[in-house]
């Protein structure tokens, strides 16, 4: 690993939010988050505790007028404070796959840590909101992680009668994948590529 510990910092401030968030892809789950959105605050507590990534979020947004902000901005954060922790991404084990079950839901997530931001959906919510979380939002929160952690990221929710089980078994799919895929490799001392730099 090298001498770089794999920690982030990122700081957002716009007319819509104000987010100060860390990241630790090397932790032990440990998070403390507050978004203003309940549901929004159980989803990155278990993508940290799922994942092994210590994260704090602090955000202060426009949630009387809706989630939107709220969710893509910290999804932004997390996305770049992803991507700034790999730095060189030097000997990652790069991708990774992995099928989550919560009761009868069922997604999956597919990674390349390439820094080719890529993003693929497939799947649909079986009811409009979890709390004051709009489902569809968790779609938009992988793209958002996607397009700043540079991700190749194809994501589904295979099955399920409950928008809180499927939300919920998406961010642990993504968080299981992102711990396999930005883990260390012991075989390996250089950047997985061919190229020699992702």
């Amino acid at each position: 690993m090298g001498d770089h510990d794999r920690t982030a910092a990122v700081s957002r401030e716009t007319a819509e939010t104000t987010i100060d968030l860390t990241l630790a892809i090397d932790g032990d789950g440990e998070s403390e988050v507050d978004t203003g959105i309940g549901f929004y605050d159980h989803m990155l507590e278990s993508f940290a505790k799922h994942g092994l990534f210590d994260l704090t979020v602090r955000c202060d947004g426009d949630t009387h007028i809706d989630d939107h902000h709220t969710v893509e901005d910290v999804a932004i954060c997390l996305g770049e404070a992803f991507d700034e922790a790999l730095g060189d991404k030097r000997g990652i084990r790069r991708y990774a796959d992995r099928r989550v079950p919560l009761d009868e839901a069922v997604a999956s997530v597919v990674v390349d840590v390439a820094g080719r931001p890529y993003y693929d959906f497939a799947g649909e919510f079986s009811q409009e909101r979890v709390g004051e979380f709009t489902s569809v939002m968790a779609d938009h929160f992988a793209l958002s992680l996607a397009q700043n952690a540079g991700l190749t990221l194809h994501a589904a929710v295979e099955t399920g009668e409950n928008a809180h089980h499927e939300v919920e078994a998406l961010f642990k799919a993504l968080a299981r994948a992102l711990d396999d895929a930005t883990r260390i490799d012991g075989r390996r001392s250089d950047t997985p590529s061919t190229k020699g730099e992702l």
